[in-house]
């Protein structure tokens, strides 16, 4: 018998906190090309989206974003979200984002605070 040998470790984070009275779960979990983040108030991955860093902006200090919805509900409501929570990973992490979102609420308030629980379970 030969030793099992992953081809890739794998960096992940799970964090589990109250945000507004409910109980939301983040997952962070880095891969080589991408960071793979689980935002959800419902125990499941949700609307899969993907966020990646817009080269066509020739102003740097201001970069934006360009969200693709993969899986799920395409509202304009879900790519606000997913470019406010994965902007920050993004600048950060100079990679795509694969965002699952799963959130009972969605405002600014609840926003806030599900971005600080993002950089307390950093991988990147």
């Amino acid at each position: 018998m030969g030793t099992n040998k992953m081809s890739e470790s794998v960096n992940s984070k799970q964090v589990k906190k109250e945000v507004n009275g409910i109980s939301t779960e983040v997952v962070c979990t880095e891969f080589s090309n991408y960071i793979f983040v689980v935002l959800t108030q419902y125990g499941k991955v949700g609307t899969l989206i993907s966020v990646t860093s817009d080269s066509r902006s020739n102003d740097i200090s201001t970069p934006t974003f360009s969200t693709k919805v993969l899986l799920g509900k395409d509202e304009p409501l879900t790519h606000v979200c997913a470019k406010n929570l994965a902007s920050t990973i993004a600048q950060q992490a100079g990679r795509p984002i694969l965002l699952g979102l799963a959130l009972k609420d969605t405002s600014m308030d609840s926003i806030k605070q599900i971005k600080e629980i993002i950089e307390s379970c950093k991988v990147w």
